[in-house]
């Protein structure tokens, strides 16, 4: 389990928001400008920044404007094999070969 798994969907929301914000920063982006470039509002930056609640799509023009799409790879990774169709895959059957007959012959004859 990870340390997250205990963590309620707000405390998530406000790490998210964290994380987000120090992103942003380390960019040496203000709230304005990364706002104008996302196509959001300031205020619903400034939610999503602090946890309060956003939309998906505010999340995806965020991440976008901060050129971090990659995040979603993390957030949601591409599954390439489902182990659960693996199961439910008929197992090819394998032909038995027919086994040796063993024919005894009389001893007297030669």
């Amino acid at each position: 389990m990870t340390a997250h798994s205990f963590s309620t969907p707000n405390e998530l929301q406000e790490l998210l928001g964290e994380r987000l914000k120090r992103l942003r920063l380390n960019r040496n982006l203000d709230q304005r400008s990364t706002a104008e470039k996302a196509g959001v509002s300031e205020k619903a930056l400034r939610n999503l920044e602090s946890g309060r609640g956003s939309t998906v799509e505010t999340l995806l023009r965020v991440l976008k404007a901060l050129d971090h799409l990659q995040g979603l790879d993390m957030l949601a990774p591409e599954i390439s094999v489902n182990p659960l169709d693996l199961l439910r895959k008929p197992k090819a059957r394998i032909r038995a070969t027919p086994r040796a007959r063993w024919v005894s012959k009389p001893l007297n004859e030669g």
